[in-house]
């Protein structure tokens, strides 16, 4: 199931049900990137995701994906379209060009791979008021920089998109 992205939701989920939890911590920025763009991650917001696994005390743990990016890759977005409908972004993909209108959401075939990083620990003691900022912010951003070497290491190892 899914529920509203909201940090007492997730608090809720991780410390009193014992749940797991996906996160993208890139936000919409990941899904709106342009082909040219793909596989460089953006900054992983106000790092809200790690200060919520350090109240909850649970780790996180990365995973990195390899050849989503190539099945509907974005050619351009259309940022006066979005704003009218009220959504982060409008893509127009290389498959709505290939092949049309009503078959322009079928995904482009693409061999997926996918890497589970290490769990991240943290030495701070759960259900507490308030986090450090600055060691908040830096675990996200070690969380990130081990996510784009993993999909760095990935790319270099793949032979082509279809084959992996």
């Amino acid at each position: 199931g899914g529920v509203q992205a909201h940090p007492d939701n997730a608090y809720r989920l991780l410390r009193e049900q014992q749940q797991l939890l996906t996160v993208f911590p890139e936000g919409t920025k990941g899904p709106a990137k342009t082909y040219g763009e793909r596989y460089q991650l953006r900054r992983f917001g106000r790092g809200g995701f790690v200060q919520i696994a350090m109240r909850a005390g649970v780790p996180i743990i990365p995973v990195a994906v390899v050849g989503s990016e190539e099945t509907m890759p974005i050619v351009w977005r259309v940022p006066g379209l979005a704003k009218l409908l009220g959504v982060p972004y409008v893509p127009i993909t290389a498959n709505m060009l290939a092949l049309g209108p009503l078959l322009g959401f079928v995904p482009f075939p693409a061999k997926i791979r996918i890497r589970v990083l290490d769990p991240v620990h943290f030495d701070e003691p759960p259900d507490q008021p308030r986090y450090s900022r600055s060691r908040v912010m830096d675990a996200a951003e070690a969380i990130r920089q081990d996510i784009q070497e993993a999909l760095y290491d990935m790319l270099g190892s793949r032979r082509s998109i279809w084959r992996g």
